[in-house]
């Protein structure tokens, strides 16, 4: 039998790090190396461990964010494979997975393929990235009924910002911030922009580069 493929799990959620554990322990062709609750704390494991496969988080509370690690992971050594997962909807992060040469993308609540499959093609050499984007639900509509620009606006709105400062964001006007909220509200159904940006946020719908480590701070304080 062929040595066992080395895989370090990381997830600062310990019920998904849990999952993670068990589909390694399960199968002949994996060990787990490590189970890691930190993104910084994996960066160290592999430098300081051999490590085939690194199955990691994009959103970490604390510290460095998956997607940051990862690159790092990458450019120390590039031989380690690396599947990153995000429970969110949030599709901005495939194209940066991609750009830091992350080998494949797993949406944990959306995908049709399970993660063992992912992880077994990515070791024979796949790419493994979703065919499609998650469409959850949002109210009476689904995230693919908003615009792209309307969902630019949305995930400015998730971080408090007012429509003057949305509209300073996205190099736009404030009355053209005011109409995407509009148009978003009659096919959501939601009542305002509270309840639009409270349950975007509660879905993962979209997520802003500064939510990757939720430890960062939006305006006035608030966390992201």
């Amino acid at each position: 039998m062929s040595e066992r493929v080395r895989v370090a799990v990381v997830d600062d959620q310990y019920l998904a790090r849990g999952f993670f554990e068990g589909l390694v322990r399960m199968s002949e062709r994996y060990e787990l190396a490590a189970s890691i609750p930190c993104a910084e704390q994996a960066i160290i494991f592999c430098d300081q461990n051999p490590v085939d496969l690194v199955v990691m988080d994009v959103m970490m509370k604390h510290g460095l964010d998956g997607l940051t690690c990862a690159r790092s992971i990458k450019a120390s050594h590039p031989e380690v494979k690396i599947i990153l997962t995000t429970s969110t909807a949030e599709a901005e992060w495939i194209e940066k997975a991609r750009r830091a040469r992350v080998e494949s993308f797993w949406f944990k609540e959306y995908s049709s393929t399970s993660l063992t499959e992912v992880m077994d093609r990515t070791m024979d050499g796949e790419s493994v990235y979703p065919d499609s984007l998650p469409n959850p639900e949002f109210g009476i509509a689904r995230k693919a009924d908003l615009t792209e620009r309307e969902q630019e606006v949305l995930r400015e709105l998730t971080r408090n910002y007012t429509n003057e400062e949305i509209a300073q964001q996205l190099h736009i006007s404030v009355n053209t911030v005011r109409n995407h909220i509009q148009h978003m509200l009659e096919k959501t159904g939601y009542k305002n922009r509270i309840d639009l940006a409270v349950n975007a946020k509660a879905l993962g719908l979209v997520v802003h580069e500064d939510d990757r480590t939720e430890n960062r701070t939006t305006k006035g304080g608030n966390r992201a």
